[in-house]
């Protein structure tokens, strides 16, 4: 669910707050163990191989993936940076996308990882985006964390 963007939040980001039946600590492992990121990340048609995400949860680690079109088989390469890792409280990343049509650099990714015993609420804000790719990206995270709900619940 998205919410009223706090002050330091540009028109330009997109900031959603999404509460998830799950402890904080497996939560947090949905987000950087690639065998489970690969079950739930990418949007409704697409699609992330395991063989194609790489996590290195450090600060200066890489964090990478393909998502994949489940029709055309095309790929779209993200690549990031971390920049700032408090386990499990806090995931940091500068990340560089292929979208296709133009490349996204230089992309500013925030999550919080919010306890609340037997849920968890996150709390994301990534941006800069020109607002085409920023209504976009907002779409995709949504339909991501409907597929994660489902993980979850499984």
């Amino acid at each position: 669910m998205s919410e009223t963007r706090p002050g330091e939040v540009a028109d330009t980001d997109v900031y959603i707050t999404r509460a998830f039946d799950a402890p904080r600590p497996l939560v947090w492992r949905f987000f950087l163990q690639p065998e489970h990121l690969a079950r739930w990340f990418a949007p409704a048609g697409f699609s992330t191989p395991a063989e194609t995400i790489s996590i290195d949860p450090r600060v200066g680690g890489r964090w990478e993936l393909l998502m994949v079109d489940d029709v055309t088989g095309e790929g779209f390469p993200m690549r990031g940076t971390i920049v700032e890792l408090v386990e499990p409280e806090l995931l940091v990343m500068r990340l560089d996308a292929e979208t296709g049509r133009i490349p996204i650099n230089e992309l500013m990714l925030r999550i919080q990882f919010h306890d609340h015993g037997d849920r968890t609420r996150i709390t994301l804000h990534q941006g800069p985006f020109t607002p085409d790719r920023r209504h976009a990206t907002e779409s995709g995270w949504l339909e991501s964390f409907e597929k994660l709900d489902r993980q979850l619940s499984a």
